[in-house]
């Protein structure tokens, strides 16, 4: 669970800021995304084929 809490004269707008940037740090929104509809375990390991072969062509 994210938690922020709140500093020394600071605005509820730049507690919103620093909880989505912590959010997208952590790649909730992300896997919020991906867990939004069901997908196929020979999908899900196709995903992660093509992510491991893109990660071996970089380096």
């Amino acid at each position: 669970m994210l938690k922020v809490k709140s500093r020394a004269g600071e605005s509820v707008q730049q507690m919103i800021r620093r909880f989505k940037k912590l959010c997208e740090k952590e790649g909730l929104i992300r896997d919020m995304k991906r867990n939004a509809y069901y997908e196929k375990p020979s999908e899900k390991n196709r995903r992660r084929m093509r992510k491991a072969a893109r990660n071996v062509e970089r380096y």
